[in-house]
């Protein structure tokens, strides 16, 4: 069974109440969607740092958060995924902010997760980042999951997303 790193932005937007911005909206309903029936075709994960991430803000919104995630195998945060946090951090020249992006990438990298999957486009779930992350990696022997917004899942023919 193919392996997920659930990224925060997914339990977050299962949680959250509908936007009224339509293309936040779109996505949430996307997300609830591939969620269904994401634990009987994936493995998934989530790290240290995703649950400290959802722990922030709102208490009762955290809850919620927290409740999406309470079955899901929790993975540590290494030394391993930190030193590979600094060397992308590096290697991609983002703005110090985007660190704690880098680790939900280094962590899914470590544990030779297949996927992560997000809403982060801006700095995950984005064709360059993808492109330097797999350039990096291979100059390390390192393997690279794939980064995926949960719309891609759901546009994969089922048979190919539970065989990959």
């Amino acid at each position: 069974m193919p392996s997920v790193y659930v990224e925060t932005t997914i339990p977050s937007y299962l949680a959250a109440a509908p936007s009224r911005d339509l293309i936040v909206a779109g996505q949430q309903q996307i997300t609830h969607t591939w969620w269904q029936t994401a634990r009987e075709r994936f493995e998934l994960f989530i790290s240290e740092a995703v649950l400290q991430e959802i722990r922030a803000g709102d208490p009762v919104a955290a809850a919620r958060r927290m409740e999406l995630v309470k079955e899901l195998a929790v993975l540590d945060v290494t030394k391993e995924a930190d030193s590979l946090v600094e060397i992308y951090q590096r290697q991609f020249n983002l703005p110090h902010r985007a660190k704690a992006d880098m680790v939900h990438i280094a962590v899914a990298v470590v544990y030779e997760l297949d996927y992560v999957v997000t809403w982060n486009c801006k700095h995950i779930a984005n064709w360059q980042i993808l492109r330097r992350l797999m350039e990096v990696n291979h100059s390390l022997g390192r393997f690279t999951p794939l980064l995926y917004t949960p719309a891609e899942f759901l546009e994969l023919p089922a048979q190919e997303g539970d065989s990959l």
